[in-house]
């Protein structure tokens, strides 16, 4: 599907949000532009489990409706890419530029009619499936802690395909760019992924409220 997407273009750095602190920590080495595409032989079996989980908390949650999640990944991945150089604007929202949730709400609200919480506190409270790491599909939310507070969300970021992921970086990282999930800096700093396209509406545009 979008793994199509990987190769085009080159890997990129950090990202921060509404709520993602203009002061968190980028890493100090670029990530290979080379991904590996393979699952570690070890776990197999785990994650084979794990996803059978996943699936059917995601079956569960849609209650057997489809939720044309291929579709709209790839409008919003599309549209995503198209931004890559977009400058990062904290606080920003449109085009003229972004910071981490505002980017992420920009692509779901323009291509999938969907209105996510403006901030990554709320956004990763919204009340969609957990996605294990082992099962992400493109489209899948990123959560990541890059303030130094651990386990407390401050970045945000929507996966791509072969463990690569779309976001919108500091001003010193170049605004809107693609990292490695498997680089060292965000593989320690991811928090969890959720599924949020499974929320999303059949036809009309919908509002997604974040769990109190």
């Amino acid at each position: 599907m979008l793994k199509r997407f990987a190769p085009l273009v080159p890997l990129a750095l950090v990202t921060l949000l509404f709520g993602c602190a203009a002061h968190s920590p980028v890493p100090q080495q670029e990530p290979k532009q080379q991904v590996s595409n393979s699952v570690t032989a070890q776990s197999s079996s785990v994650l084979f489990q794990e996803e059978l989980v996943n699936d059917k908390e995601l079956a569960d949650f849609a209650g057997g409706k489809s939720y044309q999640l291929p579709v709209l990944a790839d409008s919003i991945l599309e549209r995503g890419m198209s931004l890559i150089g977009t400058r990062y604007r904290f606080g920003g929202t449109s085009e003229a530029g972004f910071d981490c949730s505002g980017f992420i709400g920009y692509l779901f609200r323009e291509e999938a009619g969907m209105n996510l919480p403006r901030s990554t506190r709320e956004m990763i409270n919204v009340d969609a499936p957990l996605v294990a790491r082992s099962a992400l599909k493109p489209g899948d939310l990123l959560f990541f802690a890059t303030n130094g507070r651990r386990g407390r969300v401050s970045h945000a970021g929507i996966y791509l395909g072969d463990n690569q992921f779309i976001h919108s970086s500091s001003r010193k990282s170049g605004g809107v760019r693609i990292d490695s999930l498997g680089d060292s800096y965000w593989s320690k700093t991811f928090i969890e992924a959720k599924r949020a396209l499974a929320m999303a509406p059949a036809a009309a545009p919908a509002i997604v409220t974040a769990r109190k």
